[in-house]
């Protein structure tokens, strides 16, 4: 940890040294939430979000806040060892025009709906899932746009990997979006003391309305999960058909990084939100993924309470997307991609909101948090698709 704030009701524990503007107004925001439990954790990664800082972690008594696990629920990182210990330049040309062909991306869907076996039950009442259902049968699979991907890397032993970061497309936004409203609208009813500006309007987790999103948010981190998977099989596939038929695949590192849950922290049962953070139990295995072109670092959990055992799911954003499209030098950042000898996904000015000059330095964030996880390995990236 690196720094300590007490100067709002509960305490701000931080683990980067340059929060500030927005991104500390709402960590001091949700400090002063009349349900918020102990204090508020800010990992490296943070920056501005909508409500709550992307890369904290808010910790509530009896209260889920929508806005504080965000519109993309259930969003994460999968990640796969292979058997292989290199690919030349063409097959992994090969390899990435498969995965394009196989794997719909930014906005794209499916043609036809995926079969049911794909989707995860619907269990108990499900509303807006049930609205949102068929044709979430024609995004799974699909990678979605913004700064998801899909990467050939490799570990120190030579071992390729790919990793794949993807969530719950529509069926997430339209939940997150309808509960949220709900939330607006409740808490003006119920005369919250909480400011409407916050935007981090909360249900009771015993109201109807508290367990309706809880059940809908569990089943879009279940889709989100589902989706990854199923864009893994489409990436293994085109190792066997490009590379090789004999290439085998170790079982999954998969992990979420915006969700609640019920967990005890501190002896006392509580919902825990983590908005673009990282469960990090002791010995629970995680992905921090870098920016495109950097390092992602596959680590291991130690348990750290006073990060409500949690710790950061990437390198973070440093500017804004249209920041970095203004004020990145294309052809920078290309050379850069270039002389690592990655096959990148830079091709125009546009595309520089997810170049690695907008985004924080991942071994900084890395080293800011050595009491939150331990490295187990470090994945070099060969290769990128971005959606």
């Amino acid at each position: 940890m690196k720094q300590t704030i007490t100067s709002e009701a509960i305490p701000i524990k931080l683990w980067l040294d340059d929060l500030a503007g927005e991104a500390l107004k709402q960590a001091r925001n949700l400090a002063n939430l009349p349900f918020a439990v102990h204090h508020i954790a800010v990992m490296p990664d943070a920056h501005v979000g909508y409500g709550m800082p992307i890369g904290a972690i808010l910790a509530a008594d009896g209260i889920v806040v929508p806005n504080a696990v965000g519109v993309d629920i259930g969003c994460g990182m999968s990640a796969i060892k292979t058997s292989l210990s290199s690919i030349e330049i063409e097959n992994l040309k090969q390899v990435l025009q498969s995965i394009r062909t196989a794997v719909p991306l930014g906005f794209k869907h499916h043609r036809q709906p995926q079969p049911l076996d794909t989707m995860p039950p619907l269990e108990g009442s499900l509303t807006i899932v049930e609205q949102e259902y068929e044709a979430a049968r024609t995004q799974i699979g699909t990678l979605g746009g913004g700064n998801h991907f899909i990467e050939i890397q490799r570990g120190r032993d030579r071992a390729i990997w790919f990793m794949v970061h993807s969530g719950s497309r529509n069926i997430g936004f339209r939940v997150a979006g309808h509960y949220n409203k709900l939330a607006v609208s409740l808490s003006k009813r119920w005369q919250s003391t909480v400011p409407a500006s916050w935007q981090l309007a909360g249900l009771p987790l015993d109201s109807k309305e508290g367990q309706n999103y809880f059940r809908e948010m569990s089943y879009c981190v279940d889709f989100a999960r589902a989706n990854r998977s199923a864009i893994c099989r489409r990436v293994r596939q085109a190792l066997l058909d490009e590379v090789s038929a004999a290439i085998t695949f170790a079982e999954p590192v998969d992990i979420a990084h915006n969700y609640a849950a019920i967990e005890q922290h501190f002896g006392k049962r509580v919902i825990v939100h983590r908005k673009g953070a990282t469960r990090a139990t002791t010995g629970e295995k995680g992905i921090i993924p870098g920016s495109q072109g950097s390092n992602s670092y596959l680590v291991r959990g130690m348990g750290n309470p006073e990060s409500f055992t949690s710790c950061s799911h990437g390198a973070g954003r440093k500017m804004g997307r249209k920041q970095a499209q203004k004020n990145l030098d294309l052809d920078h950042e290309r050379r850069r991609l270039e002389a690592q000898g990655i096959v990148h996904a830079i091709r125009g000015r546009r595309d520089l909101e997810e170049a690695a000059g907008a985004y924080k330095d991942i071994e900084r964030v890395i080293a800011n948090q050595q009491d939150l996880v331990e490295v187990i390995d470090i994945l070099t990236p060969l290769a990128v698709i971005k959606g």
